[in-house]
């Protein structure tokens, strides 16, 4: 049997992933004022002892207004860097995975409730609620509050905001950022036409909808150390006549690369509460291939991909370099060492869990050393 290519080396910047299983940022709504608790290193403490190559903190806010609910994690200020220290602290005791967090700001899907709650958004006045911000007054659905159109000075706050959480994401030793560009967030927001109706230089055509999230990615790469990864993640298409198309975000890649992005992540969707998606195992996998076709970044697929086999197929066929798992890992969170054994691969273990290695895979499991 040749090797899986899903269990192969890949490098970005200075940035060492062991394979090519990378674990998506999932929202946690668990935080207390944008500060990490308890839930969170439990969470991620056992996400960094599965075998994947890279882990991503949940969207984390990078102002108090951006967070999706008054649940979300955020880090904008001491109290927030400081609560997250700790929780890294504890994981990165026992795990030498390498950590990323994902930067970003709801814009008009901000200020709403817990999803187990219903996840219906608060009326600024409402306890819990706040005034969104967004690009332009126009409310995501009509059972949502009118966001506050972004002035100059709201533009710089947002901008100043992203740079200065990826300073505090470089004091925490962060191995790499991800500026969260997708799922109908802020800067999806201005991507897209059906949010983005303003009529400066942010708004219009493809290139002022570009410009401020490419303005975002400038000011999170220069205050991000060099040699670390940047990537981001984009939805590659909105699923909604008239939106935001997979055309569109080859051009934001093409841009992106030019600017030093490290790699895409190419989800969809999330703008708007027409939009039509095909659900199906693998169903964003063509927006992926279509962007790598385009650029020489690593691509990263992600979407309905469950089984080891269709993931292998992803990254063997050329559709993408890497494959990110969010809801598969919550399900499952030894996830990678059940694909490792049935493609015939290995992956690293703790110490304190290579007994329970099956005997009909003995050489399932390597060590892994914590090096903190």
């Amino acid at each position: 049997m040749p090797a899986p290519k899903l269990f192969e080396p890949l490098t970005l910047g200075s940035l060492s992933l062991a394979n090519r299983i990378v674990i998506a940022p999932m929202c946690q709504y668990s935080a207390e004022d944008g500060r990490t608790t308890d839930w969170h290193t439990i969470h991620l403490g056992q996400l960094a002892l599965s075998g994947a190559a890279l882990l991503t903190i949940e969207a984390t806010a990078v102002l108090p207004e951006g967070r999706i609910s008054y649940a979300d994690v955020g880090l904008w200020d001491d109290a927030t860097e400081a609560a997250l220290a700790k929780t890294l602290a504890a994981v990165r005791r026992w795990s030498d995975m390498p950590i990323a967090i994902q930067l970003g700001h709801a814009g008009r899907k901000a200020s709403c409730d817990l999803p187990w709650r219903g996840g219906a958004q608060f009326a600024p006045d409402q306890t819990n609620g706040w005034q969104t911000f967004a690009p332009s007054a126009l409310a995501f659905s009509p059972q949502h509050s009118t966001p506050a159109a972004l002035d100059a000075d709201g533009l710089q706050r947002v901008r100043d905001a992203f740079a200065a959480a990826a300073r505090r994401a470089a004091r925490l030793d962060l191995a790499a950022v991800q500026v969260h560009a997708a799922h109908g967030y802020l800067l999806h927001q201005f991507l897209s036409p059906l949010s983005n109706r303003r009529d400066d230089d942010y708004g219009g055509s493809l290139e002022n909808r570009l410009r401020f999230p490419l303005e975002v990615f400038d000011a999170v790469r220069d205050a991000f150390p060099s040699e670390r990864p940047v990537t981001v993640r984009v939805s590659g298409t909105d699923w909604v006549p008239g939106g935001w198309t997979i055309d569109d975000t080859v051009a934001f890649a093409h841009a992106l690369e030019r600017r030093g992005c490290s790699a895409i992540h190419v989800s969809s969707g999330g703008v708007d509460p027409a939009q039509a998606i095909p659900v199906a195992p693998g169903y964003q996998v063509p927006l992926a291939r279509a962007v790598k076709a385009a650029v020489q970044m690593p691509v990263v697929a992600v979407g309905l991909i469950t089984e080891p086999e269709h993931a292998e197929a992803i990254v063997a066929n050329g559709d993408a370099d890497l494959v990110a798992l969010a809801r598969a890992m919550l399900y499952d969170p030894r996830w990678p060492w059940h694909a490792a054994a049935q493609l015939g691969a290995s992956v690293k273990a703790p110490d304190q869990y290579l007994r329970c290695q099956p005997r009909q895979f003995p050489n399932l499991f390597t060590p892994a050393k914590p090096t903190r």
